[in-house]
């Protein structure tokens, strides 16, 4: 099961993160915030208070809001792919 296990922020709407697999990059979610869950994180504030979740295992925020762990991996931008993976 996908998982993340790391996230940094990034500035703006865009946060870095590792997921259980070791692949890892950055996430832009400036289009993502729409609705009324998401709506408050458009206050960047807000937006940056996130964490990772123990019990969901992707990024949630204090006001109930998550996002799930595979529409962030495919939202990567230039992800990095652990050298593990690339040898064979």
């Amino acid at each position: 099961m996908l998982e993340v296990v790391e996230a940094r922020y990034q500035g703006g709407y865009s946060v870095w993160v590792r997921f259980n697999d070791g692949v890892a990059g950055v996430v832009d979610l400036s289009d993502a915030l729409w609705g009324p869950v998401f709506e408050p994180l458009k206050d960047v504030k807000r937006f940056k208070r996130f964490e990772v979740s123990k019990l969901l295992h992707t990024l949630v925020w204090d006001n109930g809001a998550d996002l799930a762990p595979e529409y962030l991996r495919q939202r990567l931008v230039n992800p990095t792919v652990p050298q593990s993976s690339l040898q064979q």
